[in-house]
């Protein structure tokens, strides 16, 4: 068979980490979920994990793992979120590309990935070089073999990133159609036999670049016209009309009987995310190619095994599949964005990109020459330190130091070592500010251009406390040339000294933000935070009434940089949200401490609070942290915690309302006449409240929660329907959970089966997918044992038999 289909889905988010802490913390845009990254995962990347194929009646007849029929990539960062936040999915990709090695000849789907996104074509060699050795040191690290492909941020070409991959052992690269300049026949000899690649090249074979080295790198270009139409016009719509135009690519009669490829690439987010259901219009379209008998499914190693390339080409420098100017939208106003309003424009690239190049090129010659007296090689060590990024523990990272030292070094000592992973940490926060997102949108001052400024803060921070160089000033007056099209943004300078430096943490901060979470609940004396570790080694309290006074030393400690120090602390709770603390560094023998906590506590006992904070101010100098010093997650859920009690007070006033005067609101409504707004949120917020408790109940009240979805809809209340369907899904997760450890508790199935019937009734819109997983798993599992139990004419196996079938309709899953 010479007809061939393969499917490619780049898979990336931007890394959204707050790159002090290394985590990624709450979005509000992201609601019901806490970031984006969760929410895309549970939009796309768990739904093409575990992927739906429907019968005729539109229940689940298979869940398969599209990942393992299709090539693909992640970005590593994103990988990197996975592996701790959605192990199974990130499992399931893993295990797909060992699946695709089974299927596809021994060759895997999976391709690497330059590390951090990064313009390729816009770096200099040095950090084309690092981010294409990260990025194939992670991905043998994860799929545990070296990578044949590379997917190229935004495809964005240069020959020197060729050279590079090809010197690498890199086999072949995806790239647009557009990105081809000229082609001949492989075997051709003469310049004349060149032919322009516009509108003539055929994108079903693969081709050969010969690089100026010698070496040489194979080529594939994706069909742009049904790529496009998969990602921007909704084919992915109908998943019968997505193999008709993949099956409609070939030729009617090809050449000499030649082998034909057809192959599209677009954003993985494309199935699933951007457009709902996509992840199922997948799984349909490989099935229906695989039960088609004149086609098979391959993936690009495969191809270039039994098919080697006939064609050589030559690449249009500087282009990329997502600039119609080639690499301009990263560097230029050259008119390509996501949108805006009227008026505005992106000439803040230009500066942008220039104040981050200068600050690189600054630090740059600091590093090399600090790094210089540490590594035998400033710049392998750094091209070496994705080990570190893999593996954080103790044996790794003194390992890794152990073999990039000087020879004349011998051990590094604590400070030394310190001062050696702040340095290469300085370097990953350069890299970190080239991800290409930063220039991709509308406005300096949108998240993700805020993001990378936030690396380059990171940076900025690091350089001044290795170097002691007020590198930042001339970094702003760099930045300041760049314009937000907003006027209350203003230019760069000052929305990096509104939105990024506040961010900057250190460990006075860290200290901070655990003793002001003491005061709330119960610290451990050795806490993680973050990417920090906090040993209490003394901790005194003092209780009045409602106030709180809390006195202690910490040690704080870098995960990241290995950076240590003691601290003392003080805290004054005086109840509610008002709180002052202070923070500073510790003597091993500290008189003027224990005088100090002496004298507030007597003063404390005394409620002679105003002496207390005289007091503190005296030792500390300051108490400038409070509440809003909390790293974000924290505080939100301590402000939720201080809420509540007044959140039920609330609560209690407005159903008190809502009760007096609930027979006028439904004679109001009765006359179709709309509800004052006086009325109507108090309404709201009680009938909301009620139904979220309804629905958290171990067994949900159905004739309570439909008692309640008929007020709601007699008064023309707003629901939640988001945060209510989020709430029932999980409460679905946790009963089928139960199910699945304990499948004979008696009313199991029977909570189950309500809840179930709720959640594909409106106005929820409860997701069902984790639900659905289990119930398949058991039926694989669990209910041919139950069945054959059943059929044998045990009555209990019977009944619990037939309730499952009847809850596997409800979650719209076949049984037979």
């Amino acid at each position: 068979m010479n007809r061939y289909i393969c499917i490619h889905g780049h898979f990336y988010q931007p890394p959204r980490e707050n790159p002090w802490l290394e985590t990624v913390e709450v979005q509000d845009s992201a609601y019901p979920y806490h970031d984006w990254n969760e929410r895309i995962a549970a939009e796309c990347y768990g739904p093409n994990a575990l992927a739906r194929i429907l019968d005729g009646e539109g229940r689940i007849e298979r869940i398969v793992n599209n990942y393992a029929r299709i090539s693909f990539n992640f970005g590593p960062t994103l990988l990197s979120w996975m592996e701790t936040r959605t192990p199974e999915v990130y499992g399931a990709v893993l295990a797909a590309d060992r699946l695709g090695r089974e299927r596809f000849s021994g060759h895997g789907g999976a391709l690497a990935q330059g590390y951090h996104h990064m313009i390729l074509p816009l770096a200099n060699r040095r950090d084309k070089r690092t981010q294409i050795l990260w990025g194939l040191a992670d991905f043998e690290h994860r799929f545990g073999r070296p990578a044949e492909g590379f997917w190229l941020p935004e495809t964005a070409v240069d020959i020197e990133s060729l050279e590079i991959l090809a010197e690498l052992g890199v086999r072949f690269t995806l790239l647009e159609p557009l990105q081809a300049r000229r082609f001949r026949p492989l075997i051709a000899g003469k310049d004349g036999d060149w032919q322009e690649a516009r509108g003539a090249l055929d994108s079903r074979v693969p081709y050969r670049l010969n690089l100026p080295s010698g070496r040489t790198l194979d080529l594939f270009f994706y069909d742009g016209a049904i790529s496009r139409s998969i990602a921007f016009d909704g084919l992915l719509a109908n998943g019968e009309a997505l193999v008709g135009r993949l099956l409609g690519a070939f030729s009617s009669a090809p050449e000499n009987g030649r082998p034909e490829l057809v192959h599209i690439a677009t954003d993985g987010e494309t199935y699933g995310h951007h457009h709902r259901y996509g992840d199922m219009a997948l799984a349909y379209a490989l099935r229906r190619i695989e039960e088609d008998g004149a086609v098979d499914l391959t993936n690009y190693g495969e191809i270039l095994e039994r098919h080697p390339p006939e064609m050589e080409v030559e690449i249009a420098e500087d282009t990329s599949w997502s600039c119609a100017h080639g690499i301009e939208r990263w560097r230029s106003d050259c008119g390509c964005s996501t949108g805006g309003q009227a008026g505005w424009n992106q000439a803040w690239r230009a500066p942008l990109r220039a104040a981050l190049d200068g600050l690189r090129d600054e630090l740059a010659v600091s590093y090399e020459a600090a790094a210089g007296e540490i590594f035998a090689d400033p710049w392998a060590a750094r091209d070496g330190y994705v080990e570190v990024l893999l593996d954080r523990s103790e044996e790794s990272v003194g390992g890794f130091l152990s073999r990039q030292a000087r020879g004349d070094r011998g051990d590094l000592g604590e400070a030394e070592r310190s001062r050696a992973l702040k340095l290469l940490e300085l370097e990953r926060q350069t890299l970190l500010m080239y991800t290409s997102c930063g220039w991709f949108f509308n406005d300096l001052a949108g998240i993700e251009t805020v993001q990378v400024l936030r690396y380059a803060g990171r940076a900025v921070q690091l350089a001044q406390e290795l170097f002691g160089d007020p590198i930042e000033e001339r970094f702003l007056t760099r930045l300041e040339k760049a314009k937000s099209n907003l006027p209350e943004e203003g230019d760069g300078r000052r929305i990096y000294e509104r939105h990024v430096r506040p961010s900057f943490v250190g460990l006075p901060q860290v200290a901070a933000h655990y003793a002001v979470t003491s005061v709330f609940e119960e610290m451990p004396r050795r806490a993680r935070v973050y990417c920090y570790s906090v040993e209490c080694q003394e901790d005194r309290r003092f209780v009045a009434g409602r106030a709180r006074l809390a006195f202690g030393r910490l040690r704080v400690a870098s995960e990241v940089t290995a950076e240590a120090a003691r601290l003392s602390f003080a805290v004054l709770h005086f109840g509610d949200h008002n709180v002052n603390a202070a923070v500073r560094e510790h003597e091993s023998e500290d008189e003027a401490y224990e005088r100090l906590v002496e004298e507030a506590g007597r003063a404390f006992e005394r409620a002679d609070f105003p002496q207390v904070v005289r007091l503190l101010d005296r030792h500390f100098g300051d108490v400038p942290y409070s509440l809003k010093s909390l790293f974000r997650d924290d505080q939100r859920r301590l402000l939720d915690r201080i809420l509540a009690a007044t959140r039920d007070e609330v609560e209690a006033e407005f159903r008190q309302l809502y009760r007096r005067h609930g027979p006028l609101l439904r004679f109001l409504s009765d006359l179709e006449s709309p509800l004052p707004e006086e009325f109507r949120v108090p309404a709201e917020l009680v009938v909301n409240a009620d139904l979220k408790r309804a629905l958290a109940a171990p067994g949900a009240d159905l004739a309570e929660v439909r008692r309640l979805l008929d007020e709601a809809r007699a008064l023309g209340l707003k629901l939640d329907g988001a945060g209510l369907g989020y709430a029932l899904g999980q409460g679905l997760g946790h009963l089928i959970g139960r199910l699945r450890e304990r499948p004979d508790e008696p009313g199991l199935l029977e909570r189950l089966e309500t809840a179930a019937t709720l959640a594909v009734s409106r106005p929820f819109e409860a997701d069902l997918w984790s639900t659905q997983n289990v119930y398949y798993e058991l039926l694989q599992t669990l209910y041919p044992e139950r069945r054959a139990r059943g059929e044998a004419g045990e009555e209990e196996a019977a009944r619990w038999v037939e309730r499952f079938r009847v809850l596997g309709e409800r979650l719209r899953v076949r049984v037979e």
